[in-house]
């Protein structure tokens, strides 16, 4: 049984117990691709990530959860397509109508949150928030934004001094839209609890997994960024060197603490900075020990 520790949090187990016959089964299944195939399905998944955003932004949807291992993208996909919207914003001196939302957040906090962010035409992102669907108190708040009747009402039933100074009501309509950015894939998921609490959530919500799951999907996501995109265009390297660093990550792929977006960026730098001894910095700086 594979587990994960998590912050501990009110109302829920301090640990996540993950399904390792869910776990077995994805990657039997990517094992049976071949590599052209994981790259059309994950340019298949980025490109519906991004019109779903449009569609949160415009209204149309209210609630979507993304799903995905860290420094896959998934972040960036969303932002880029809210900044658009920002950006109209920032020109009419307007009050920016979303807001990303990162780390931990207690419960009333959320609350105060959902609150600024209220009225119809707004967007919350929960970016790597994932504490919130640990929490007993957060995870009632989120069904009651998220609930499918016409009108959505959340309410604090706990008198509050934080609250009151700030003037929040102990009960506001919320009209606005949410998108949750989840590292968690809600299908390999076992503990009991915790799965129950995702799926009252996923029921309410439009579910993006962007199925990023091994190692080699991971490879080939990095390929497909470099290939498709100016993610290295600051470097200047010319082709060969974006060449050697892939092979270099591919080689050494079992050895890197993470393999990511972020990862070619950090490897990047050292090829930049230090030339000559790139790969060693990299095995001190990016490697597991031992």
């Amino acid at each position: 049984m594979a587990k994960a520790n998590t912050k501990p949090s009110a109302g829920t187990s301090q640990i996540i117990e993950f399904d390792p016959d869910a776990i077995r089964k994805t990657e039997l299944k990517v094992a049976q691709e071949t590599d052209e195939q994981i790259m059309t399905r994950m340019a298949e998944h980025f490109q519906i990530l991004e019109e779903m955003t449009k569609a949160v932004r415009s209204g149309d949807i209210r609630a979507m959860i993304v799903s995905g291992p860290p420094g896959v993208g998934k972040s960036f996909g969303v932002e880029k397509v809210l900044e658009v919207g920002g950006l109209m914003d920032t020109l009419a001196d307007r009050k920016q109508r979303y807001e990303v939302v990162k780390g931990s957040l207690s419960a009333i906090g959320l609350y105060a949150k959902l609150h600024e962010f209220s009225e119809k035409g707004n967007v919350l992102v929960f970016d790597d928030a994932d504490n919130i669907f640990y929490d007993t108190t957060c995870l009632n708040l989120l069904k009651a934004a998220l609930d499918t009747s016409q009108r959505r009402f959340i309410s604090w039933n706990t008198d509050s001094r934080l609250l009151r100074s700030e003037g929040i009501p102990d009960r506001f309509e919320f009209k606005a839209a949410v998108i949750f950015i989840s590292n968690l894939k809600f299908a390999h998921i076992r503990s009991k609890a915790l799965k129950d609490h995702l799926t009252a959530l996923e029921s309410r919500c439009h579910y993006i997994d962007l199925e990023i799951d091994t190692t080699r999907e991971k490879l080939l996501r990095i390929k497909q960024v470099i290939n498709d995109t100016d993610m290295l265009g600051k470097y200047d390297f010319p082709a060969s060197v974006q060449t050697e660093l892939v092979k270099f990550i591919d080689t050494n792929k079992d050895k890197f603490r993470e393999i990511s977006l972020r990862t070619v960026l950090k490897l990047s730098d050292l090829r930049k900075t230090f030339p000559k001894m790139w790969q060693m910095m990299a095995r001190t700086t990016l490697m597991k020990k031992g």
